[in-house]
């Protein structure tokens, strides 16, 4: 038996005709995506509940199982159980019933016969067995990038979603970057605590949150402001610039692309570990009458690292220049300590700095979107205040901010066992032939691939093994060049493990 809105693979079905046992019910473990009727399941594949979508707890998911609503059912249960039950069943409660309720009645015999086939279990040594149900449009989006036939296709799909990965609970995204040891359970468990109230009720406007972002940073509310991620202060701000533009590539664009190209210049460093000093900058910039100058510090995708000392002597250059400086520091806290440019000292003595972090990716909370940008040109700050939305953050997002000064010790720490795990995975990633690694100063790692394309391996690791890395070759030309997140050493055994295997093959 099963429903029709279902799109499965057809080793599910071989799977329920080779198992011995006549009456089977196909189950999942339950995934935050899924819906509608779930099972308890014991460990030796009884059923003791069928609980229905309007009755299942969300704060009681262990040991639950989802339907997959695909069944096989015995001769002697069909004849002699659920035939009869369902006769029963419809003469009494009529037709407009759903058939599970049939098998919940049953699940109270004493020996109702019908056990469970967990396809989790089955995935530890299957890599397939892939099944969804499609209710809607955005079901059917979601199953047409799992079930692409076209390999090439399939990833291409995955990578235009930009994230929403929990959709995929197998995959493991080592694409978008995170930082694998914050927000503790205690944080994550005080914003649960206080997450009606946080849905039901309106964030504070731009001054208040102004305010606390002055706070976290020890700087004055008028040369600091709080934005949707910092996606959407680097538009407001480019939108303002004028003139030429100097830029680093490789990059992932997100400045690049919210300013005019005729206006835009680039330095692209000329060595493999795309390296580059202050110097390099000044070198190259020095005769090219540019208005801004904008520099990711660690750069992105490369690593690269500007140690504090020496940007302070870019500072000093574009200021004798007459330059605005644009300093991205969203992965700076990986670095080394006491690097950060937010400092009200720095920002009173330099009127055309501006700096801009995401707190999205520092602190590990890409879903709240947060952002923040200081300067010394208040005059500046106060226009892009007026910008943006009033409303421009979400409750759970000011909340944050609130409560974050209370683990600020907790994040430090979380800065100190990721450097000590990127030193690790990084040691680890060399001793792989075929993989030439770039010295990197943040949570993520860049690596050169020697004798093998990064698209054909991208595609492999996704495919084989719903590993998903961000593939290079569109942003670095003619190269190979892969970037791996730096997660939890877990997660990164499993890459290395991978690639080991794969690189070797």
């Amino acid at each position: 038996m099963l429903e029709s809105d279902l799109i499965f693979e057809d080793s599910l079905l071989e799977e329920l005709l080779s198992d011995p046992r006549e009456t089977l019910a196909l189950v999942d473990k339950y995934e935050s995506w899924m819906d509608g009727t779930c099972m308890k399941v014991t460990d030796d594949d009884r059923i003791t509940a069928f609980i229905s979508g309007k009755n299942f707890d969300f704060k009681e998911t262990a040991g639950c199982y989802k339907t997959v609503n695909i069944y096989k059912f015995g001769k002697h249960f069909s004849e002699n159980l659920y035939v009869p039950f369902l006769d029963a069943y419809s003469k009494a409660l009529g037709n407009n019933e759903y058939y599970e309720q049939v098998l919940r009645v049953i699940m109270i015999l004493d020996e109702p016969e019908i056990r469970a086939k967990r396809l989790n279990t089955l995935r530890d040594r299957k890599k397939a067995l892939r099944w969804y149900e499609i209710d809607d449009e955005q079901d059917l989006d979601i199953a047409e990038s799992m079930f692409a036939p076209d390999e090439d296709e399939k990833v291409s799909m995955i990578q235009r979603r930009y994230g929403g990965y929990w959709r995929y609970p197998k995959l493991i995204d080592f694409c978008y970057l995170v930082n694998p040891y914050f927000p503790p359970e205690k944080l994550i468990d005080e914003i649960t605590a206080a997450a009606k109230n946080l849905l039901t009720q309106y964030p504070s406007g731009m001054k208040v949150n102004s305010l606390l972002a002055a706070k976290n940073f020890g700087v004055h509310k008028e040369n600091i402001l709080v934005g949707n991620g910092a996606a959407e202060l680097i538009k407001s701000l480019m939108e303002k610039l004028s003139g030429k533009v100097g830029f680093v590539r490789p990059t992932f664009e997100e400045y690049p692309n919210r300013y005019a190209k005729d206006d835009s210049l680039y330095f692209t460093p000329p060595n493999e570990n795309f390296s580059y000093n202050v110097d390099d900058l000044i070198n190259f910039f020095s005769n090219k009458e540019i208005t801004s100058l904008v520099v990711v510090n660690p750069d992105n995708p490369s690593g690269n690292f500007i140690p504090k000392s020496e940007l302070i002597r870019l500072i000093n250059w574009t200021a004798g220049k007459n330059i605005g400086l644009i300093i991205d520091e969203s992965f700076v806290d990986f670095a080394d300590e006491n690097e950060t440019l937010i400092e009200q000292k720095i920002l009173d003595t330099n009127k055309k700095l501006c700096v801009v972090k995401s707190l999205s990716k520092s602190h590990g909370i890409g879903g709240l979107r947060l952002g923040v940008m200081a300067s010394g040109n208040q005059e500046l700050i106060a226009a892009l205040k007026k910008d943006v939305a009033i409303w421009n953050i979400n409750s759970f997002a000011e909340f944050y901010m609130q409560i974050f000064e209370k683990y600020k010790k907790t994040y430090v720490e979380s800065l100190r066992r990721l450097r000590k795990e990127r030193e690790r995975f990084s040691a680890e990633l060399e001793k792989i032939s075929g993989v030439r690694v770039v010295p990197s100063a943040t949570n993520f790692i860049m690596v050169e691939l020697i004798g093998n394309s990064s698209k054909e391996l991208c595609k492999k690791l996704f495919i084989g093994y719903n590993i998903f890395v961000k593939d290079l070759s569109n942003k670095i030309a003619g190269k190979n060049y892969l970037r791996f997140a730096v997660r939890a050493t877990k997660d990164n055994n499993k890459l290395l493990d991978v690639l080991k295997k794969e690189l070797a093959s």
